[in-house]
């Protein structure tokens, strides 16, 4: 089999990437190691910028979300006992889409199957060679039967844990990490949220986030012990720690309920250099995780789907090299500035186990500056909407 690009990763990155070059003309294929039931089964974040807002729309894959999705003016910064409102859209003229992730791939799917496209879910050992050269191939297993495929370009979208950048050699690669020292405990409810935008707390017993997958089903979080377990965190335990850290305006506000689902997910920095190795190149969380408290991880995915496709395109219709040649310093020109974003979000939210007093109070007029100051709220806002590409 041949076909001109093979995407590893049937996750968001993978089908919006596959539907770009759809819409290019571009011949692809999908390899997924699970199925499509356990893809969609990953409960995600669901913050998005405008800028992929659009991306869903040229890949056909948009029509619900602007049904459905909820729209956000700005969202509100907690601390000291009160909340203060970042007015995004007076800010920056931007807003964000309130869209759950697993919508996002489910619209993506649905895209990609409408169009009679190729992708192959629970495919075993997939395994991309030959990509340093002229000639790439990718190598699976399927029902126990080997199959080859010979391409142009793989693209890596298969995630943090993935096989793309598993199979570069170290010294051809540089990783740059920072691991907090604390996870997000969330739950999912059908209760109606108690904001109809995004509250942010910064607390003494630690972070905590309120938001919403819809009008009748809320997301929240609170910062927890690397040392937690999920078991530990019966629903009353939950929300009486959820309560103590909301303003008191909030807290008798809150709707509470049974969960319907319940996670720890551990924080860290990451990001691979460069993008791009030969004929394959990464993109979204193979390259590149961020906190989530900046709600960047599936923005910038799209960001770099959007430069590979725009690169490709120009590689077959203009004969030119030079949109791939570019496409790693241009991506990680911005998932940098994402990743500082969000590494500053976390540390002026988070409470850290050696920041003591002193630590406390800076945090505290670092929010106080910023909610302020004019200029300061103007680039909280310019970074959350997401920088231009």
């Amino acid at each position: 089999m041949r076909t001109k690009v093979v995407i590893i990763g049937a996750g968001p990155a993978g089908l919006l990437l596959g539907q770009l070059l759809h819409a290019y003309g571009i011949d692809n294929v999908i390899l997924e190691r699970q199925s499509p039931d356990y893809v969609l089964g990953r409960i995600r974040a669901g913050l998005l910028e405008e800028g992929t807002v659009v991306l869903l729309d040229e890949a056909s894959a948009g029509a619900r979300a602007h049904r459905e999705g909820l729209v956000h003016d700005g969202f509100e910064l907690a601390f000291g006992g009160k909340r203060h409102r970042i007015d995004l859209k007076a800010a920056t003229g931007k807003t964000m889409m309130i869209y759950g992730q697993t919508e996002v791939t489910l619209d993506l799917m649905d895209a990609r199957k409408a169009a009679g496209l190729t992708t192959v879910y629970e495919a075993a050992d997939v395994t991309p060679h030959d990509f340093d050269t002229d000639h790439p191939r990718v190598s699976y297993l399927k029902d126990g039967i080997a199959h080859e495929i010979a391409c142009d370009f793989i693209a890596g979208c298969d995630g943090f844990h993935g096989v793309s950048r598993a199979s570069i050699k170290p010294s051809a690669i540089q990783t740059f990490e920072r691991v907090y020292p604390f996870g997000w405990l969330g739950i999912l409810s059908d209760t109606p949220p108690v904001s109809h935008e995004l509250i942010y707390t910064n607390h003494a017993r630690g972070f905590s986030l309120c938001t919403m997958r819809s009008m009748r089903r809320s997301r929240y979080y609170v910062q927890c012990s690397l040392d937690d377990h999920v078991d530990q965190w019966p629903d009353e335990r939950f929300w009486d720690e959820l309560k103590q850290r909301l303003d008191p305006e909030a807290a008798d506000k809150l709707i509470t309920g049974p969960s319907i689902e319940k996670s720890i997910a551990p924080l860290r920095s990451f990001v691979a250099e460069p993008m791009r190795f030969g004929r394959m190149f990464l993109a979204g969380d193979a390259a590149h995780i961020v906190p989530p408290t900046g709600a960047k991880g599936l923005n910038l995915a799209g960001s770099d789907v959007r430069f590979l496709s725009q690169a490709l395109r120009e590689y077959y219709d203009e004969k030119s090299s030079a949109g791939i040649d570019a496409y790693s310093a241009k991506a990680l020109s911005r998932v940098w500035k994402a990743v500082r974003f969000s590494w500053w979000m976390t540390a002026m939210m988070h409470k850290f186990p050696d920041q003591g007093e002193f630590g406390a109070r800076i945090q505290v007029a670092e929010l106080d500056y910023l909610v302020g100051s004019q200029a300061a709220t103007a680039s909280l806002a310019e970074n959350y909407v997401g920088l231009p590409y």
